[in-house]
């Protein structure tokens, strides 16, 4: 449970910097504890978006991998991004990204920062 909480809110913190960073992924709410209640849901969104979806278009998707030696990863990373603006849409989480190459350049931001935030904070349940 405890490696769960802290992938979450480096998920969350990962999105803070691609939104504080660029103009075109949005989270808006009233007040900063809402802003942040939000970001935690949609970490939670990404979350899973992550665990259960990522899985199988990598593996649909593995010959592309191959051939453009992982930088695929970029376009899944991106797509991902843009299902979870979706999904946070369906579900009235006031989070959206504007656009593929928005969503390119956010998730190789979310990859950086979770990278380096998996790395300060522990890891052990």
């Amino acid at each position: 449970m405890m490696n769960f909480l802290v992938k979450t809110i480096a998920n969350a913190g990962a999105l803070a910097v691609a939104v504080w960073l660029l103009d075109k992924i949005t989270l808006t709410g009233d007040s900063t504890g809402k802003k942040v209640g939000t970001l935690l849901l949609v970490a939670l969104v990404f979350g899973l978006v992550n665990a259960v979806v990522k899985p199988l278009v990598k593996l649909l998707t593995l010959p592309l991998f191959i051939l453009t030696l992982g930088l695929f990863t970029l376009v899944v990373n991106a797509l991902m991004l843009l299902l979870t603006s979706w999904l946070a849409d369906k579900v009235d989480l006031s989070f959206h990204v504007e656009g593929f190459w928005t969503a390119v350049l956010g998730g190789l931001i979310i990859s950086i920062v979770s990278w380096a935030l998996h790395l300060v904070l522990p890891d052990a349940d």
